[in-house]
């Protein structure tokens, strides 16, 4: 499938060499020799700079749960910023967000607001350290937790050894190796993190007698348990964890609560997110000038307004009919609901072939659904999916 890249870049990319390390600022969205620019988005397609339209299944990395510019959240946020941006006071936005999310998430009875994945999860692991007063932290291999130091590959440039000292990777869904840990080091353990369906690792659901086990012995040895559903919440109305039936004691969100906007969410028991309580002597200091932004709050809280159980369940619908067709075609796939991983001989080949084709996903193979999506639009992914694995 030699020569299928089509024409991108219009200059660009020779511009942004000289000015963006590799030619943009996000890893995830290079794609060799180099990734077409966007120009515009509307409902499920996207159009890049030289005029090529494509179905749009990358949705910002799950994000866009209703795809490019859905007028509810339009609306809302031309209406907002006539009043204001962002303030030095907080606003009634974020209340009313902190109790949608805790509406759909009830073990989450409190709720911080920051501006990204990566910061919920650095916040999160902070609050469950001060909160035990322990400073390990077991995750799990092939898991991608944003790119604080304590979540990535310990091996990466950048990672000083002695972040070793207080991380741990365990093999995912092994049980024997977890709990002869817990056994021998269970009262260091300040939080287990945990994804029941990591993108990086392939996206494939936890083993549920694992996620239960999991759950047991953080809880034997007083240690919290942190869920991260930043791009698992949309896959139900209480996120995979309502799926799973297991409470954690810290969940953090972004992506689709954000409504287009940049966000993430810490969110817990009032006993274990006091310890950001300014109120309290000795807690956090949470600051973040852009947390919990008056334009943010109100585009996630209109988002979610639109996603209730029943587009929920449409959604994942959709996806399951689309993972069905895939695997009946013999394409190798994985996925739950709206979210879906293909896994080609050559990704990059294959990204190029399905771009030419007007499909776009994820530069690992991530195919995530939006309700922009009709079936016909569906059946077209399919099909494109299909064309371009058969090379």
């Amino acid at each position: 499938m030699t020569g299928v890249q089509v024409a991108t870049n219009s200059g660009l990319f020779q511009e942004a060499l000289h000015v963006l390390p590799g030619g943009n600022t996000r890893s995830t969205l290079f794609v060799p020799p180099s990734a077409p620019y966007a120009a515009v988005g509307d409902g499920a397609h996207v159009v890049d700079v030289d005029g090529h339209k494509v179905i749009d299944c990358n949705n910002n990395y799950t994000s866009l749960i209703h795809g490019h510019r859905f007028r509810p959240v339009l609306e809302k946020v031309h209406e907002i910023v006539e009043q204001g941006t962002s303030f030095g006071l907080p606003t009634e936005s974020e209340i009313r967000l902190a109790e949608e999310l805790s509406r759909r998430l009830p073990a989450a009875e409190q709720w911080r607001f920051v501006n990204s994945g990566t910061e919920a999860v650095m916040q999160a692991i902070r609050i469950a350290r001060a909160h035990t007063g322990r400073d390990v932290i077991v995750r799990f291999a092939g898991s991608y937790h944003g790119t604080s130091d304590a979540v990535v590959d310990l091996t990466m440039p950048g990672i000083p050894r002695s972040v070793a000292d207080s991380v741990v990777t365990l093999p995912v869904g092994d049980a024997e190796q977890f709990k002869a840990f817990v056994q021998e080091r269970g009262r260091e353990v300040a939080a287990v993190l945990i994804d029941l369906m990591p993108n990086r690792a392939g996206l494939k659901p936890a083993d549920e007698s694992f996620v239960a086990l999991v759950r047991e012995e953080t809880k034997a040895h007083d240690a919290l348990l942190i869920i991260d559903e930043v791009i698992t919440f949309r896959s139900s109305f209480e996120g995979l964890q309502g799926v799973y039936g297991v409470e954690p004691d810290l969940t953090t969100l972004g992506k689709v609560i954000g409504g287009g906007f940049p966000v993430g969410a810490v969110g817990g028991k009032a006993t274990v997110m006091g310890a950001t309580n300014p109120a309290l002597p000795g807690t956090i200091v949470w600051g973040g000038t852009f947390s919990a932004n008056p334009v943010t709050m109100n585009a996630g809280l209109i988002a979610l307004d639109y996603f209730q159980q029943e587009d929920i369940r449409e959604l994942n619908a959709k996806g399951d009919a689309l993972r069905e067709g895939l695997l009946k075609a013999g394409v190798r796939c994985s996925g739950f609901g709206s979210l879906i991983r293909i896994f080609p001989d050559d990704m990059n080949t294959t990204w190029w072939g399905a771009y030419s084709e007007g499909l776009l996903f994820g530069t690992n193979g991530l195919i995530a659904l939006s309700t922009a999506m009709d079936d016909a639009t569906v059946e077209k992914i399919l099909q494109c999916v299909i064309n371009v694995s058969k090379f």
